[in-house]
């Protein structure tokens, strides 16, 4: 028996579609008044396609209803019944009807529409939708009125051609109570401003008592300026109005080949890396979204844009960029332009180019670690934390032919002040990016040693002690060294600069990872306690090195009482933890609690120390 076939149609609920749009493709109501402004754009542009003389102005009407008035090309009856009352037709798709004549082709690729969504949006604000139009193709056909409603149902009519005098379609909204503060004269003032402000066609908002607003202008790269100077206080001035900051400074974008046009700001104040930018973008003068961080790359995020663009394609709900080839291309140009900005810093404004790296120091190392020529430009002028104070490469390298780097901020910690008295020259490679950047520096200044610090070049520098001073501290140096030892911590006694430097923890890396995981292994039990167990190490300890000049550290060393003693080399390991810096352990915690009472106990029970609640004793 032969199988039947029948074809059906979708039934589609229009109430439900609305709420699809307003909750879950449109990011908020206001976008209205967008896709009108979007549609009276379209029609204009068609319009003049095929009469390339015809005036094309938008007329925003506030009040108890809003209207939308363009002079484009107007709609047939045929058109309504075609566009109007098919859910997810284009006219801006079709090669059929009043918009077929010569030119459209050209002009196709101007609609910023691609969709065919248009007036459906308008019932987010509204429950009724009025559309009088007239075509400009066919002076003889009549006016036609569309009237729909959010349930779904829709009247057309026609009228006679002097109902609407020029040519050209009329939308007007009866807007619903709850969406008031979409549809307020001064709100559609702002979104006008907002989403038009650059298009090409004037764009005017008329209030309830009659009284008129422009909502568009010609952006500041599109116009002629008597001088540089004053097209750059332009572009600044712009940006005020538009972002609320003055700039840095001003990069202009012109991209011919994808029809991109704007300016790039550079931000006054530091940005977190994370924290990219939103971009302003205009998809033919009309703005797609302020919100745009795929428009760069993401190490330019010191800078903030406002473009315009023709090439660009928008998502479905034409509040973001589509990621494809055109916008990975536009993004590397524009990076490009951004990186030639930089570089041209160094020899046109090189006191720009300082204020420029005292702010955005953080980018400018990020970009440097993978471009050469900017790492040539730009490494010389970077600041860096070293034994000298901050200062740039060039300068602290002229003093100190071999650069040592530590490899962690706690490390720099450690030995910045040892190593500053004993003539050492250390950089702190423990911030982002500086240990790569210090790394590279012998590319651009050959003859210039950089290694990465090991304690036992600082050891090297400490000098030894007298033999005999040490003989009379070996009972002290054999308590601290029991005490010290359980912590994988070794104890000398050196004499160094600076005296007030009581003690000095010299660590890397590497003991650390293994002390933490002996601890671990302490606290564990089983089979995790075998597998870090397996991965032990043997690795240099650490070493607490006394220093024999302090006067602190010569009186601890005569202390014979052990209980005393281990309170003196408890307290001093913990100073010397403190100056370092880092985290400290539970087990480091409990240490500083633990000298701290034994010293303090030792104190209160010395002679001649007042017992609590006493009067203090009187020397005779």
């Amino acid at each position: 028996m032969p199988h039947s076939e029948t074809a059906h149609t979708f039934q589609v609920d229009l109430r439900g579609l609305v709420d699809l749009l307003s909750h879950h493709l449109y990011s908020s109501p206001r976008v209205y008044l967008r896709e009108l402004l979007q549609n009276a754009v379209d029609a204009i542009t068609a319009r003049q396609a095929i009469e390339p003389g015809a005036r094309g102005t938008i007329t925003v009407r506030t009040g108890d209803t809003l209207t939308v008035t363009d002079t484009g090309i107007g709609l047939t009856e045929a058109d309504v019944h075609r566009f109007l009352a098919t859910i997810g037709r284009s006219s801006k798709r079709t090669t059929e009807g009043a918009l077929d004549g010569a030119g459209l082709d050209a002009a196709r690729g101007e609609f910023i529409g691609q969709f065919g969504i248009g007036l459906l949006a308008c019932f987010v604000v509204a429950d009724e939708i009025t559309v009088l139009s007239r075509t400009a193709a066919d002076p003889s056909a009549p006016a036609v009125e569309w009237r729909g409603h959010s349930d779904g149902r829709y009247t057309i009519r026609t009228l006679p051609a002097s109902a609407v005098p020029e040519p050209g379609t009329t939308v007007r909204l009866v807007p619903r109570a709850d969406t008031a503060e979409w549809t307020s004269p001064e709100q559609v003032v702002a979104l006008a401003r907002h989403y038009g402000g650059l298009l090409r066609h004037e764009v005017t908002v008329v209030g309830p008592r009659g009284e008129t607003h422009k909502a568009n202008e010609t952006p500041p790269w599109e116009q002629t300026h008597r001088s540089p100077l004053a097209r750059r206080e332009a572009m600044t001035a712009y940006c005020r109005t538009l972002f609320d900051f003055t700039p840095l400074d001003t990069i202009e974008l012109d991209l011919p080949a994808a029809g991109l046009r704007g300016v790039a700001y550079v931000l006054p104040t530091a940005m977190s890396p994370a924290q990219r930018a939103g971009h302003r973008v205009h998809l033919k003068g009309m703005l797609l979204t302020d919100q745009a961080p795929e428009l760069l790359p993401e190490w330019a995020f010191f800078v903030r844009c406002v473009v315009d663009t023709t090439s660009l394609r928008p998502t479905a709900s034409r509040e973001a960029l589509y990621e494809d080839g055109t916008l990975s291309a536009v993004r590397d140009a524009l990076g490009e332009r951004i990186r030639d900005w930089l570089t041209g810093l160094a020899a046109s404004d090189p006191s720009l180019l300082h204020r420029f790296i005292d702010t955005h120091h953080l980018a400018v190392k990020a970009l440097a670690r993978y471009d050469d020529e900017l790492l040539r430009i730009v490494l010389p002028w970077l600041p860096f934390e070293t034994t000298d104070g901050n200062v740039t490469l060039e300068e602290f390298a002229r003093t100190h032919p071999t650069l040592l780097v530590t490899r962690s901020v706690e490390e720099f910690r450690q030995v910045a002040p040892i190593a500053a008295a004993a003539g050492l020259g250390v950089v702190n490679g423990g911030y982002t990016y500086d240990r790569d950047l210090v790394h590279r520096l012998p590319e651009i200044r050959p003859g210039t040693a950089v290694t990465d610090l090991d304690p036992a070049t600082v050891t090297a520098h400490l000098d030894a002690v007298d033999p005999a001073a040490e003989l009379r501290a070996a009972t002290f140096l054999a308590v601290a060294r029991d005490t010290i030892g359980v912590h994988d911590c070794d104890v000398v006694l050196r004499d160094f600069q600076p005296v007030t430097a009581p003690a000095l923890l010299l660590d890397n890396r590497e003991a650390r990872h293994e002390r933490t995981r002996s601890s671990l292994a302490a606290e564990s039990d089983g089979l995790w306690a075998d597998i870090l167990g397996s991965l032990r190490q043997e690795s240099p300890r650490a070493q607490l090195v006394l220093n024999h000049l302090n006067p602190l550290v010569r009186q601890a060393l005569t202390i014979s009482e052990r209980g005393l003693a281990v309170a003196a080399a408890e307290a001093l390991y913990g100073q010397a933890l403190l100056l370092s810096r880092r985290p400290l352990r539970a087990s480091e915690s409990a240490l500083l609690n633990r000298a701290f009472i034994g010293l303090l106990t030792h104190a209160m029970h010395q002679p001649g120390t007042a017992a609590p609640g006493s009067e203090p004793r009187k020397e005779l």
